[in-house]
């Protein structure tokens, strides 16, 4: 006595339940807007919802936040919106919804991308430089969602005009030997259900004795300038030894030569005459 009391307030959390994604209906056509919405219920507080692209976090979205009917938790959404096209094919879209009560540990929910799309088309040549006699394989490459039917070769907006000769096997054409009458236009078109997509290759059959007789670096200018080069060198040579030969010898310092202490040119010369013999220990050299 008396009685004391003291009070405590407890929070509970409301776990959020693990995200859906609803808006996505397989397969999106290219160029179509797509609307995903990621939901999650009974979080208290409020959870947040974020979303992914291959790893990397979209920003502009849209977020709602609910009261649930027990007037405790949370219903939250968010929904994205994004106009696709062909490199969004195979895309993961996360959605991940993070909360305090989770620990750290977000849950998550994924929807990989379907996207169908018209056939790209490039022709890749065997060789650059098609010779007159030997064989040329054209491949034509394409690619799109479904994956093309069959490719359709034409020459000249018309059939190939030596099917014994012009084979198709697959997606390549096979010219088994060329000659000048196979230069033109060749066509390659690629079809499946979106659309259609061709592209053109220009053939130009060289003859092998032109491109053999095309003319090579000129050799004769090359040895003129190399052989200046050599003569310029070895004139150098040839003066700078004329010119160390010239100036080699011995000098004397103006000590040795007497020059030093004479009071005027005649007796600097005087004692530069009887001073040779001991001017040994005092040269100069040039070399």
């Amino acid at each position: 006595m008396p009685v004391k009391t003291s009070k405590a307030y407890l929070t509970v959390l409301g776990v959020p339940e693990k995200p859906q994604i609803s808006g996505f209906s397989s397969p999106v056509m290219e160029g179509d807007l797509m609307e995903l919405t990621c939901k999650t219920s009974g979080s208290k507080p409020a959870a947040d919802i974020r979303w992914f692209k291959n790893d990397k976090e979209i920003k502009d979205v849209k977020y709602l936040k609910e009261e649930d009917a027990n007037r405790k938790t949370f219903t939250v959404s968010s929904t994205l919106d994004f106009r696709v096209d062909r490199s969004d094919d195979g895309v993961a879209i996360v959605c991940r919804v993070d909360h305090e009560s989770l620990n750290a540990t977000p849950q998550v929910a994924m929807q990989v991308l379907e996207i169908h799309y018209t056939p790209s088309v490039k022709i890749i040549p065997s060789t650059p430089f098609p010779q007159e006699g030997q064989p040329l394989i054209l491949t034509c490459e394409s690619k799109g969602k479904p994956l093309p039917e069959p490719v359709l070769w034409t020459k000249d907006g018309g059939e190939l005009p030596d099917p014994d000769r012009m084979v198709v096997s697959g997606r390549e054409l096979n010219i088994l030997f060329l000659n000048k009458t196979d230069n033109g236009t060749y066509r390659c078109e690629a079809t499946n259900t979106i659309g259609q997509s061709s592209a053109e290759y220009v053939l130009i059959v060289h003859d092998p004795n032109a491109l053999a007789g095309q003319p090579g670096p000129d050799h004769a200018l090359i040895g003129g300038i190399v052989a200046v080069v050599v003569f310029v060198t070895l004139c150098s040579i040839f003066l700078l030894g004329r010119y160390l030969a010239r100036h080699k010898g011995t000098y004397l310092t103006n000590e040795a030569k007497g020059a030093e202490d004479a009071p005027d040119a005649d007796t600097a010369i005087i004692n530069a005459e009887g001073s040779q013999v001991n001017a040994e220990e005092k040269k100069e050299y040039f070399i």
